[in-house]
Protein backbone atom coordinates (compact mmCIF):
# COMPACT_ATOMS: atom_id res chain seq x y z
CA UNK A 1 0.00 0.00 0.00
CA UNK A 2 2.86 2.17 0.99
CA UNK A 3 4.36 1.49 -2.33
CA UNK A 4 1.61 3.36 -4.59
CA UNK A 5 1.84 6.61 -3.01
CA UNK A 6 6.26 6.86 -2.82
CA UNK A 7 5.36 5.97 -6.63
CA UNK A 8 3.01 8.67 -7.35
CA UNK A 9 5.31 11.29 -5.64
CA UNK A 10 8.47 10.26 -7.32
CA UNK A 11 6.01 10.33 -10.92
CA UNK A 12 4.95 13.41 -9.94
CA UNK A 13 8.61 14.96 -9.22
CA UNK A 14 9.86 13.88 -12.03
CA UNK A 15 7.07 15.28 -14.46
CA UNK A 16 7.20 18.74 -12.50
CA UNK A 17 11.24 18.48 -12.95
CA UNK A 18 10.63 17.49 -16.52
CA UNK A 19 8.57 20.55 -17.03
CA UNK A 20 10.60 23.05 -15.45
CA UNK A 21 13.95 21.95 -17.50
CA UNK A 22 11.79 21.94 -20.94
CA UNK A 23 10.26 25.94 -19.77
CA UNK A 24 12.61 27.80 -17.66
CA UNK A 25 15.72 26.37 -16.54
CA UNK A 26 17.00 24.00 -20.14
CA UNK A 27 20.65 24.71 -20.82
CA UNK A 28 20.69 27.01 -24.37
CA UNK A 29 21.89 24.69 -27.22
CA UNK A 30 24.26 25.94 -29.22
CA UNK A 31 22.13 27.04 -32.07
CA UNK A 32 19.86 29.46 -29.50
CA UNK A 33 23.48 30.80 -28.07
CA UNK A 34 24.78 32.14 -31.02
CA UNK A 35 21.17 33.64 -32.18
CA UNK A 36 21.01 35.61 -28.54
CA UNK A 37 24.71 36.53 -29.44
CA UNK A 38 23.65 37.79 -32.92
CA UNK A 39 20.61 39.22 -31.71
CA UNK A 40 22.29 41.39 -28.59
CA UNK A 41 25.35 42.57 -30.76
CA UNK A 42 23.39 45.12 -32.47
CA UNK A 43 22.03 46.46 -28.78
CA UNK A 44 25.32 47.36 -28.09
CA UNK A 45 25.94 49.21 -30.81
CA UNK A 46 25.16 53.42 -30.64
CA UNK A 47 24.27 55.35 -33.00
CA UNK A 48 26.89 58.67 -33.79
CA UNK A 49 28.38 61.18 -36.25
CA UNK A 50 32.10 61.08 -36.68
CA UNK A 51 33.20 65.21 -36.23
CA UNK A 52 36.82 64.06 -36.35
CA UNK A 53 39.59 61.56 -37.08
CA UNK A 54 42.99 61.35 -35.56
CA UNK A 55 45.26 59.02 -36.99
CA UNK A 56 48.82 59.99 -35.47
CA UNK A 57 47.01 59.91 -32.37
CA UNK A 58 45.04 56.96 -32.81
CA UNK A 59 41.74 59.01 -31.52
CA UNK A 60 38.14 59.36 -32.96
CA UNK A 61 35.62 62.22 -32.24
CA UNK A 62 32.05 60.88 -32.46
CA UNK A 63 28.68 62.61 -31.26
CA UNK A 64 26.64 60.24 -30.34
CA UNK A 65 23.31 59.01 -28.74
CA UNK A 66 22.92 57.06 -25.69
CA UNK A 67 25.89 54.30 -25.26
CA UNK A 68 23.55 52.09 -23.26
CA UNK A 69 26.16 49.36 -22.15
CA UNK A 70 28.62 52.44 -20.63
CA UNK A 71 25.04 53.59 -19.19
CA UNK A 72 25.76 57.10 -20.83
CA UNK A 73 23.88 60.04 -22.68
CA UNK A 74 24.18 61.41 -25.61
CA UNK A 75 27.37 63.63 -26.76
CA UNK A 76 30.06 64.69 -28.26
CA UNK A 77 33.58 63.20 -27.19
CA UNK A 78 37.04 61.64 -28.41
CA UNK A 79 37.15 58.22 -27.85
CA UNK A 80 40.88 56.45 -28.22
CA UNK A 81 40.48 53.17 -30.42
CA UNK A 82 41.31 49.17 -29.43
CA UNK A 83 42.02 49.08 -33.62
CA UNK A 84 43.55 51.65 -35.73
CA UNK A 85 42.78 50.23 -38.64
CA UNK A 86 39.23 51.60 -37.65
CA UNK A 87 40.21 54.86 -38.46
CA UNK A 88 40.93 53.60 -42.29
CA UNK A 89 37.18 53.08 -42.56
CA UNK A 90 36.15 56.51 -40.85
CA UNK A 91 35.86 60.45 -42.03
CA UNK A 92 34.14 63.41 -40.65
CA UNK A 93 30.81 63.58 -41.55
CA UNK A 94 30.09 59.44 -41.47
CA UNK A 95 27.20 58.35 -39.94
CA UNK A 96 27.49 55.58 -37.86
CA UNK A 97 26.86 52.64 -35.66
CA UNK A 98 30.03 51.72 -33.04
CA UNK A 99 30.71 50.09 -30.14
CA UNK A 100 32.35 51.40 -26.83
CA UNK A 101 34.20 49.64 -23.84
CA UNK A 102 35.18 51.81 -20.61
CA UNK A 103 39.04 50.58 -20.04
CA UNK A 104 40.39 51.48 -17.05
CA UNK A 105 39.50 55.42 -17.29
CA UNK A 106 39.67 55.43 -20.88
CA UNK A 107 36.52 54.78 -23.73
CA UNK A 108 37.55 52.93 -26.52
CA UNK A 109 36.11 52.19 -29.57
CA UNK A 110 35.84 48.59 -30.27
CA UNK A 111 33.90 48.82 -33.76
CA UNK A 112 32.98 50.80 -35.98
CA UNK A 113 30.06 50.33 -38.98
CA UNK A 114 28.48 52.63 -41.80
CA UNK A 115 24.81 53.51 -40.40
CA UNK A 116 21.78 52.24 -42.54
Amino acid sequence: MKQVPTALLLAAMLAGSAYASSHTGAPATMGDTKKDSAMAAPADMADGEIRKVDMDNKKITIKHGEIKNLDMPGMTMVFQVQDPALLNKAKAGDKVRFKAEKTGSTFVVTDIQPAK
